[in-house]
């Protein structure tokens, strides 16, 4: 083996490598409305929690990718500990995919039907029509397929190429002594968890130990510990990730090693024993791609078996090894792991600011009653809620900005744009409930009464305004584009309430009705009313732009009142339901 030799080998590896990791972020981003499907539906049940797991991994080509993931989620509490357990053993099995898929390279046949299926002869297509998609296609989802493409076939490549470059190494008698050397168990494992904690994934490793055997000289005795050593030296991208993390997620952490330090205990002294004892002729043969695989997925298999049914003693553990004690209050809102799966990190988002729009709300709700009920005694409330809801805006603001820089899908794009329009209008409409609060503080602290007439006309704009804060957060919490172009209607009905009573009270000013100091808190309110409903429809617009992928608010608008006779119903069933007083 020449120096030449070396460097082909460094290359097919980082070939490999890099193939791997680009096929794994397209598969990912290509199945993230899938994601959000199969984790949306855990419940406690370990059996569906270990199908998902498996389901997710299989489908992302990365069980170090799914931990993460597990670990944000319990992080952030969308998942508990014990529904973490499941998805954890089912992604050790759903990894075993990738080997599987790399198995084809080793088909040797002169059949010719089988020689189809040999990597080598169909990545050349695929390569082809995946840089086609990329360098011509202005779709998302075409650019997603074509990435997915050429990340295979740079995989495949890479695997060929280390195949080729270390055959040599089947002539070389220190080469074959190394691997008579880790066929001591200990030293194989060893080996395994170094290996693959440094490149932190297991179908990586699995990959360059099956590149390895087409020399020959890896025997099974040797390639059995080492494949039961990546499965923990895959632990330690996860034990990264819990670091900063509550306490739940370091023990999902913890269970994830423990479950595969656990397995490779029982099962090493099992094949141990059984080496010793029975020494099956099997042991001594070269190992093969096929056999790799097989092996890989039988030692997973049979580690589940054992360890499912044990879940709650692997939860105890966890717990003993990470104890009660006072924890920091703070609640985790969104956590930076889950960046690595956009259309969850997005989902995370839109539960905050759902949240954030609740609040939003409520507070609102109180102010207004505090307004016409004359009872302060939630003023601290309404500005602890304001804080929160800027807070809110800063914690989404920061996240969404990040995520936005992410290869993401048009459709996650476009809900990106809507919730950073939305959480702008959201903490603008809290802003004005304070202001609303200021104005009914000062008309207790300096005795202001509004006269009859205008308390009546305030609380025929205060309902409105209620309706209209109700119907957008509804509309923007359940995501519907239909119920937000009903908002409109409403928003121009109290334009026009706001109008009529501006008017009516510059009347009772120049008839000596009302004082230029209640004047002064009329005009207040009746600007920062409107200008709620006016944030309430850039809310409605922002949906409504974001289903129809338009990032034209003017044209959305004009679309939603020219020829459109539904709007104009709504805006007379409006104005008939709101109609104020006579004077």
């Amino acid at each position: 083996m020449t120096i030449f030799d070396v460097l082909t080998m460094i290359g097919g590896l980082c070939l490999f490598l890099f193939g791997m990791n680009i096929m794994g972020d397209g598969l990912e981003r290509r199945a993230g409305n899938s994601l959000k499907v199969l984790l949306g539906k855990l419940t406690d049940s370990k059996i569906k929690g270990f199908l998902t797991g498996l389901g997710v991994t299989a489908v992302i080509q990365s069980s170090s990718a799914t931990t993460v993931m597990v670990v944000g989620f319990v992080n952030s509490r969308l998942m508990t500990l014990k529904q973490s357990i499941g998805v954890i053993m089912g992604a050790n099995i759903g990894t075993t995919v990738t080997a599987w898929i790399l198995s084809l390279g080793g088909i040797s046949s002169d059949n010719l039907f089988i020689q189809l299926l040999k990597p080598t002869s169909f990545t050349p297509i695929l390569a082809l029509l995946g840089t086609a998609f990329l360098m011509f296609s202005k779709s998302t989802k075409q650019t997603e397929v074509g990435t997915i493409q050429l990340g295979f076939a740079t995989l495949m490549f890479g695997m060929d190429t280390m195949s080729g470059a270390v055959s040599g190494l089947a002539d070389i008698p220190a080469f074959q002594n190394l691997f008579l050397m880790f066929e001591n168990p200990i030293l194989g494992v060893l080996v395994g968890a170094v290996l693959t904690g440094i490149i932190q994934s297991s179908s990586a490793s699995v990959g360059i130990l099956q590149a390895l055997s087409a020399t020959g000289a890896v025997s099974y005795a040797a390639a059995i510990p080492i494949i039961m050593g990546q499965n923990i030296g895959t632990c330690v991208t996860a034990l990264l990730s819990s670091f900063g993390t509550n306490k739940n997620a370091k023990r999902a952490a913890v269970i994830h090693l423990a479950f595969n330090v656990i397995g490779t205990v029982v099962w090493l002294t099992v094949f141990i024993l059984l080496s010793k004892l029975i020494q099956p002729a099997i042991l001594n043969d070269s190992a093969s791609y096929l056999g790799i695989a097989v092996c890989h997925s039988l030692f997973n298999i049979l580690c589940t078996a054992l360890l499912l049914p044990l879940s709650g003693i692997l939860e105890r553990l966890a717990y003993l090894v990470v104890p009660e004690g006072k924890e920091t209050a703070k609640a985790v809102e969104l956590d930076e792991r889950l960046l690595a799966t956009p259309s969850i990190a997005l989902g995370q988002c839109h539960q905050l600011a759902s949240k954030m729009a609740g609040e939003t709300v409520r507070g609102f709700q109180m102010c207004l009653r505090a307004l016409s009920t004359g009872d302060l005694s939630v003023a601290e409330h309404i500005r602890a809620i304001e804080k929160d809801v800027d807070h809110y805006e800063d914690v989404l603001g920061t996240y969404l900005t990040k995520l936005a820089r992410a290869q993401i899908s048009d459709d996650d794009s476009s809900e990106v744009s809507k919730l950073l329009k939305v959480i702008g209008d959201l903490e603008r409409i809290s802003d004005h409930s304070v202001n609303v609060l200021e104005s009914a503080e000062e008309m207790h602290e300096k005795k202001i009464v509004f006269s009859d007439g205008a308390k009546k006309e305030m609380d025929v704009l205060c309902a409105a305004l209620s309706e209209i804060l109700e119907i957008t957060m509804s509309a923007f919490r359940r995501n519907d584009w239909e119920a937000a172009s009903g908002i409109e209607p409403l928003e121009q009905v109290i334009d026009h309430i706001k109008t009529i009573l501006r008017d009516r009270h510059i009347t009772r000013l120049g008839h000596g009705e009302c004082t230029v100091e209640a004047g002064f808190i009329w005009s207040d309110l009746l600007t920062d009313m409107e200008r709620t409903s006016d944030h309430c429809s850039n809310i409605a617009v922002s949906i409504i732009d974001a289903h129809g992928h338009n990032m034209n608010a003017h044209q959305s608008l004009r679309r939603m009142k020219e020829g459109n006779p539904v709007f104009f119903e709504k805006l007379d069933d409006y104005s008939r339901k709101y109609i104020l007083p006579q004077e």
